[in-house]
């Protein structure tokens, strides 16, 4: 991408697209944003489209969470994300986008998928049942860009990332996802002198885990990198069982309590690693551990929230 090109982040208050924004930033692009935020708003989109004229743009996900707020905003998880990127890629198609980056998740890919899961693994079988109207809406996104570079010729991508943590993340128990959550949880028992947390599930489902700015780093690289109308996983090629990750995050945080897992609560997907051989290939790898990325995180944490 030339450094004088406009980059147009669509969900850029979101963690990831936050991310995506401070890489923009931190690599001397222009950077615009919309006036009024409501990317739903398919007029309101077109019109920033047709005035700014972006020359790249990433689309980040409107709407994210963890188990419990996929169990209670189904209806906003399908609906916000679906319209969102369906308002964003027409507009770009219609601006003349030079290339576009559609970011979209590992629960897109079956639920009993085999590990690690390959990009042709995709709609081999059934979703996770707690996460499926998002899963949904990821995949036709996904579907919309190939349709839109098959019929049009335009360059519209999607990179699949792992399970991201870092600044801007979501950290209330009720709607984030585990890490951040968790997280948040200890810190709390922390500063109350709590002698223990709960944590849904049994600890055993494993998880890839990915700090975001590595995400953004491998999102500008592939902007560079790869044109393929097929899907590319972003990822560290390896997992961690939850109940290893709540030891790293207690470690970080310094509680010194007890973790306590609810097993009569859903553990979602057993696990999520992805196959990431595609993207080494083109040279790319993460560069914050889990261990780092967690103390960094929690850093953010204390500073922000």
């Amino acid at each position: 991408m030339e450094k004088k090109a406009k980059i147009f982040v669509a969900g850029h208050e979101t963690m990831a697209g936050a991310a995506l924004l401070r890489r923009a930033k931190a690599a001397g692009y222009r950077t615009v944003l919309p006036q009024n935020p409501d990317l739903t708003d398919q007029k309101n989109v077109f019109d920033f489209f047709s005035a700014e004229k972006p020359d790249y743009v990433f689309i980040a996900s409107a709407k994210v969470g963890g188990i419990l707020a996929n169990s209670r905003f189904p209806a906003e998880f399908i609906f916000q994300n679906i319209q969102t990127q369906t308002n964003v890629i027409h507009a770009a198609w219609k601006s003349g986008v030079k290339k576009l980056l559609y970011l979209g998740s590992s629960c897109m890919y079956p639920k009993a998928s085999p590990q690690p899961m390959k990009e042709e693994y995709l709609m081999t079988g059934m979703l996770e049942q707690t996460s499926e109207p998002y899963a949904i809406a990821k995949i036709a996104g996904f579907r919309m860009c190939q349709s839109y570079k098959r019929q049009y010729g335009v360059n519209f991508i999607t990179a699949v990332p792992a399970d991201m943590y870092g600044p801007m993340d979501d950290f209330n128990p009720e709607t984030g996802h585990v890490l951040a959550a968790l997280m948040a949880k200890m810190h709390t028992a922390k500063t109350k002198g709590q002698s223990s947390v709960t944590l849904w599930g049994t600890g055993s489902p494993k998880r890839d885990c990915l700090y975001v700015d590595d995400m953004a780093d491998a999102a500008f690289f592939l902007m560079d990198k790869y044109d393929d109308a097929e899907l590319i996983n972003i990822g560290s090629g390896q997992d961690i069982s939850i109940k290893e990750m709540a030891g790293i995050i207690k470690d970080a945080v310094g509680f010194k309590g007890d973790i306590i897992f609810d097993t009569t609560k859903p553990d979602g997907m057993p696990r999520k690693l992805l196959e990431v051989s595609k993207i080494k290939r083109l040279g790319w790898a993460p560069r914050v551990g889990m261990e780092q990325g967690m103390r960094q995180t929690y850093e953010w944490y204390q500073h922000n929230m």
